[in-house]
């Protein structure tokens, strides 16, 4: 007699898949919404009103969803020689969701990482060769920590989203707005700095601890940006980095380049290859 048998564990593009499906089937893809039109700026602090202007975001619908695609330069510690990846993520921002899968290569082995937000709640999991995880985090701290990342992606990469009232804003001086963000259980605040050229060049926030180890460590995470690129009339952030201001210094995990964002995508069919 056989004892049982060892199920594989789906693959995280497979989960992939399945959290894209489910998102499609919420959030399924309408008629374009308005267009942003000056007025709609009127409540926001002056420096992201020249912000969203100068992204070219006037005159064109407020997305109701994008798909971005990144290549990024990730580093497990200082000093460490990067990890280089490619990810792909869609996000839905009318009850936000952000379904993100990484592929990467780590001492020659294929490294997945997803990360799912939807109602509230986020997921993060990184398998190795599809076979073992890695970190598998789930509850109430990776989910408030995640609403800061979807925060922040909606700054850096659909500044037509910022008309929002989940989004409060508050003026600090010339260059330089607080946003606080509501999104049910969760409420989270960022500071958004914005230079001579009306373009965004600093988010940080004190919401989003470090969870490397696995135990939430309070600490500033920013994301610098550090170039801009011009596409079908729009001008948005290119490249950037994601940096933990730790104790011993700032340590930049991330350098990111963003390879394409585009609004209002149709959602992949079941089945069909989307990353």
């Amino acid at each position: 007699m056989t004892g049982p048998r060892l199920r594989r564990p789906r693959s995280l593009r497979a989960e992939f898949e399945a959290a894209l499906t489910d998102a499609a089937t919420e959030h399924p893809l309408g008629p374009p919404r308005p267009n942003l039109a000056p007025a709609d700026l009127v409540g926001l602090p002056d420096p992201i009103r020249r912000y969203v202007v100068r992204s070219g975001a006037l005159g064109r619908p407020r997305p109701q969803n994008m798909r971005v695609v990144l290549d990024a330069a990730m580093y497990r510690a200082p000093g460490t020689a990067p990890m280089t990846a490619r990810s792909v993520q869609y996000t839905a921002f009318a009850r936000p969701t952000r379904v993100f899968l990484m592929h990467a290569r780590m001492f020659g082995l294929p490294v997945r990482a997803l990360h799912v937000y939807a109602h509230e709640q986020a997921r993060f999991t990184v398998r190795v060769a599809s076979l073992v995880t890695m970190v598998d985090l789930r509850g109430e701290q990776i989910s408030a920590a995640e609403t800061v990342t979807v925060l922040n992606d909606i700054c850096l990469m659909a500044p037509a989203a910022l008309v929002d009232p989940r989004l409060a804003w508050e003026h600090v001086d010339d260059a330089t707005a607080r946003v606080t963000f509501t999104n049910g259980p969760h409420r989270v605040t960022a500071t958004l700095a914005v230079d001579d050229d009306d373009e965004l060049v600093a988010f940080w926030s004190d919401d989003r601890p470090d969870a490397s180890t696995g135990t939430f460590a309070p600490m500033r995470w920013s994301t610098p940006v550090t170039g801009y690129a011009d596409a079908d009339g729009r001008h948005l952030p290119h490249r950037g980095r994601a940096v933990y201001d730790r104790p011993d210094g700032p340590f930049t995990y991330g350098e990111v380049t963003i390879r394409s964002v585009d609004y209002d995508v149709a959602w992949p069919a079941p089945g069909v290859r989307s990353a």
